[in-house]
């Protein structure tokens, strides 16, 4: 077994999941038992119904999402839906693990003035978060788990407020996750058209089996170290531009597209150039993202009720066009589009800055990376691989003078 090496650990299984399941030749994606489709408000066939019943688009409150963060982050932890009481006992127990103090705020100051990325001050916030916070020992994981889940939302948008010069926003407990922190980074209630928006990304990308962030953060637990540790170590290898960071370059791609008025044109030039394009391809999927399918449809519905349907067809065309090219430039591989495609016109819709892009994926991933951490405990084993030696052997010391 040794002697056998698999570059990247690619199809080598090292843990046992009840959390998530890819199919990746087939393009399916399992989270908790329910088909992304089903778990995230994807509701494009019931806005059909709707409008062939009443000759109209229904709105947020007449077509509820299936499911809100929160709830998903119940089931990964769980294993089953909350009912109504233990939603809103969650709910308000997540709301009140929000806040952070003085010392995190100084951290997130500091990294600001500094123009320090977001993502590194994410990961000085998540190590500094239990600083002035009392997280009650190491009795109850699941109380770590859930500060991690609650507090990332509140580390972003202080920085975010540090960053456009601001005075951070204080969190709100009567508001739901989603909701809450695309208040805090703007300090205006959201609209349900955007809470809705952002509330399918979340519940989209809230867990997809053992990518790197998520490994990163077993391998920590494994060690039996803490759960802001594995946190931490998550969102540092999430930082990586192969791991998290394509929706910020994806959406300049568009926005440059559309001004253009010449998809084509623009994806025969990059391909002929050996460029890659930002939003296509995928390490598991062998076919179309199924995450992009539901990010499409809220993006649709959100540029629909917004009214910019101009871009959104822009967005459609492009992916045709780049698609049926990379077929062609590209024979034998399949390049379809990836999360990242719809993620930047969708986060770019509900106004999340583009430099917030990849902070915003952890503040929902975190959820993930936490169920994770506690399945490990439940089971651990040391994460331990080997690795094949191909150095010299044999060597004698010589002292430096005779060197």
């Amino acid at each position: 077994m040794e002697d056998q090496i698999s570059r990247g650990l690619e199809g080598v299984a090292v843990a046992e999941t009840r959390l998530s399941y890819i199919d990746g030749a087939a393009g399916e994606l399992v989270i908790g038992g329910f088909p992304v489709e089903e778990l995230a408000p994807n509701a494009t066939y019931e806005e059909s119904v709707f409008l062939l019943l009443y000759d109209r688009l229904p709105d947020a409150e007449e077509l509820a999402p299936n499911a809100t963060y929160e709830e998903s982050v119940f089931l990964l932890l769980h294993d089953r839906l909350p009912d109504a009481d233990e939603l809103d006992a969650f709910r308000a127990d997540l709301a009140a693990r929000r806040g952070v103090g003085d010392k995190v705020r100084h951290v997130l100051r500091q990294a600001a003035e500094e123009d320090k990325p977001a993502m590194d001050a994410l990961r000085m916030g998540v190590a500094a978060a239990n600083l002035g916070h009392d997280d009650g020992g190491d009795a109850d994981p699941e109380a770590h788990a859930r500060r991690a889940i609650a507090v990332l939302p509140t580390i972003v948008a202080t920085y975010w407020r540090y960053r456009q010069g601001k005075d951070p926003v204080e969190p709100r407990e009567d508001l739901r996750h989603a909701a809450n922190y695309l208040y805090m980074l703007t300090g205006e209630e959201p609209g349900d058209a955007a809470v809705r928006g952002l509330e399918t990304y979340l519940n989209s990308v809230v867990d997809h089996g053992l990518n790197a962030s998520t490994f990163s953060a077993r391998v920590v637990v494994s060690t039996e170290s803490d759960l802001v540790s594995a946190a931490t170590a998550a969102v540092g290898t999430l930082k990586g531009p192969l791991h998290g960071g394509a929706p910020g370059p994806a959406l300049e791609m568009l926005r440059e597209v559309h001004e253009s008025g010449d998809p084509e044109g623009y994806v025969r030039e990059k391909l002929d150039a050996g460029e890659r394009l930002m939003g296509f391809g995928h390490r598991v999927y062998r076919t179309r993202d199924p995450r992009a399918g539901v990010l499409e449809a809220a993006a649709e519905r959100f540029y629909g009720a917004d009214g910019d349907t101009d871009f959104f067809g822009t967005v459609r065309s492009f992916e045709d066009i780049a698609v049926n090219l990379l077929a062609e430039h590209k024979p034998g591989r399949t390049l379809e589009t990836n999360v990242e495609f719809y993620t930047a016109v969708l986060l770019d819709g509900v106004d999340i800055p583009k430099e917030l892009f990849t902070t915003t994926f952890a503040i929902s991933r975190v959820g993930g990376w936490m169920a994770h951490a506690l399945e490990q405990r439940e089971d651990n084993r040391l994460i331990r691989p080997v690795s094949r030696y191909v150095g010299d052997t044999g060597r004698s010391w010589t002292p430096a003078e005779e060197r």
